[in-house]
């Protein structure tokens, strides 16, 4: 069965499976005690076979109900933005918000001619971009570029500009992609990463070094113009100097707001992304390894777990955790304020995100929330469920070695038998 990264992505676009389904998801049924839930459990594992493992823990008589190869280290996929998600609660708090400034070097004159350069500074924001795509994309949630030149012209009082718009990406590195593609960009990112990514980083016909920051000047500078801004040089790349005037700023979405935009649809691009902004700002330099390196560090202090952590979205299959840590991640947090915004921010069965289509019109329906994960051959489902008597499980279902339509065929019936429980 293929494990490389381009075939993995073509499962990830096409959703197409390795195996036939063996049953329907639909067909579990309410469960009278805890033996009956185990037995389900245990059966349904041995028809997915040996490369699988699950584990479930009442939250409310705190106390493990199912526990099989749950310590098996695998790769997570996508349930490694719950590790990203928790690192960057932690230490960067859920009402942060991240800039796009803009810098002058040089004088406002009279008449509103600004003498000198501009330079558009990205903070690491990926919801930064113009109005139309933060409506298409994020629902409009998001930082306008419409917003900077507003400001420059209402607030600054800019009406021309003698030299140039920059645009500076100096707060992560210049690595476009993520270790699974080697940091070459990777289309199934789904962006370009950089500190100043506007549009998910698109780069139109700039071939440069730093394309990604000269397209976000190019686009800041044909909004001025288009705000009857009159600019005499062109655009480009640069770092703004040390000393430069601060002249207009925009703030992202909150920190809670981005991981509502991250986790329900899975963004690799977004937690990539804040991969780098924890390596920036806590880990001594924007990229990829500081910020993983900061992921790794938060959750061992914070929980006492030890997932190997590469990347922020799951893209590698170099990362490996296991059931039983997830599940414990999900256990510990559940009655913090972490955990209420993780759990806020978590797909929902029939409902939200990469489980809309799932478990709808069942027991799970509404009752389940979680967080998937898929890498060919790879497919898993943690979360939380409201079981029938009331009390809230948390649990973690990893399937390895079979296609991915059967792999949610038996997540989905488990789900179900959790909420019928």
């Amino acid at each position: 069965m293929p494990r490389n990264s381009r075939a993995k992505a073509l499962i990830l676009l096409c959703g197409l499976a390795l195996a036939a389904p063996l049953f329907s998801a639909t067909s579990a049924a309410a469960v009278s005690g805890l033996p009956e839930l185990q037995a389900d459990f245990a059966h349904q594992l041995a028809l997915a076979g040996p490369h699988d493992g699950a584990y479930v823990y009442d939250l409310t008589d705190k106390q493990a109900l199912f526990s099989e190869r749950a310590g098996t280290l695998r790769p997570p996929a996508s349930v490694e933005k719950l590790y990203t998600a928790t690192a960057v609660l932690a230490e960067m708090g859920p009402t942060t918000r991240l800039a796009t400034t803009v810098y002058g070097v040089g004088h406002l004159a009279p008449g509103g001619m600004w003498e000198g350069n501009l330079y558009l500074r990205g903070g690491g924001d990926p919801t930064f971009g113009s109005t139309s795509f933060i409506r298409a994309y994020y629902g409009g949630i998001g930082s306008s570029v419409s917003t900077l030149a507003t400001q420059l012209v209402r607030t600054a009082g800019i009406h021309s500009i003698t030299g140039r718009v920059l645009g500076d990406e100096s707060a992560f590195d210049s690595k476009r992609g993520e270790p699974s593609s080697n940091y070459a960009p990777d289309p199934f990112l789904e962006g370009t990463l950089s500190a100043l990514a506007f549009n998910r980083g698109a780069v139109g016909h700039e071939h440069s070094a730093h394309a990604p920051a000269a397209y976000a000047a190019r686009e800041l500078w044909a909004t001025l113009k288009a705000h009857g801004v009159r600019i005499h040089g062109h655009w480009g790349a640069a770092t703004a100097p040390a000393g430069a005037t601060q002249l207009a700023e925009v703030q992202s979405p909150t920190v809670a707001q981005l991981l509502k935009l991250t986790l329900p649809p899975s963004d690799n691009f977004f937690a990539e992304t804040l991969v780098k902004d924890l390596g920036a700002r806590f880990g001594g330099a924007g990229t990829t390894a500081a910020g993983a390196a900061v992921i790794a560090r938060t959750i061992t202090s914070l929980l006492g777990l030890h997932p190997s952590v590469v990347d922020g979205s799951g893209l590698s299959e170099a990362d490996r955790t296991s059931p039983y840590e997830v599940a414990d991640l999900l256990v510990e947090l559940a009655s913090t304020p972490t955990g209420a915004v993780l759990r806020e921010s978590l797909a929902v069965a029939g409902r939200s995100g990469t489980l809309e289509r799932r478990m709808r019109h069942t027991a799970a329906a509404g009752k389940c929330q979680g967080k998937t994960g898929t890498l060919t051959g790879v497919s898993n489902l943690v979360g939380y469920c409201q079981a029938a008597d009331g009390h809230l499980l948390a649990f973690a279902i990893f399937n390895d070695g079979i296609g991915i339509e059967a792999a949610h065929t038996f997540q989905d019936h488990l789900a179900i038998s959790l909420a019928n429980y």
